[in-house]
């Protein structure tokens, strides 16, 4: 992260690009978190719902964002993280995660900054949107 003192409004201090998500992506998540919904892993589930086929999991596309704030920011100094999921991730979307500075104020006696977050695959489709507070 920049030196606290020179981040402004408008600053990018968050961006990082996720390799596509593939089919072993989606099934060690499975084991990970615990959720087995099928129709993250199975192609025949996820056809027969109406899709053309498996698609990410809401929380791992949170994860990667996650990951990409505090690979940016210490996470001693996160104060609050928010998202709002926003279209499908399908299977082999590249993500790229990004925050950018909104605001610059005062709480609690220290100094923060607000951030705007999105995640967009490859085609610049949004995925999610967010917002975070850390502490500078």
């Amino acid at each position: 992260m920049m030196a606290a003192a020179d981040i402004k409004a408008g600053d990018r201090i968050v961006h990082k690009v996720f390799p596509p998500i593939t089919r072993h992506t989606l099934a060690l998540y499975c084991g990970a978190s615990g959720d087995h919904n099928p129709i993250h892993v199975d192609i025949d589930f996820a056809k027969a719902a109406g899709f053309p086929d498996v698609f990410a999991h809401g929380m791992l596309v949170m994860a990667y964002l996650g990951q990409a704030l505090t690979d940016a920011v210490p996470p001693s100094k996160l104060r609050a993280f928010a998202t709002r999921f926003v279209a499908i991730t399908q299977l082999g979307a590249r993500l790229t995660c990004e925050g950018t500075v909104t605001e610059l104020f005062a709480e609690g006696g220290e100094r923060r900054a607000r951030l705007a977050l999105t995640t967009r695959d490859d085609r610049g489709e949004i995925k999610l949107d967010g917002s975070a507070v850390i502490a500078l």
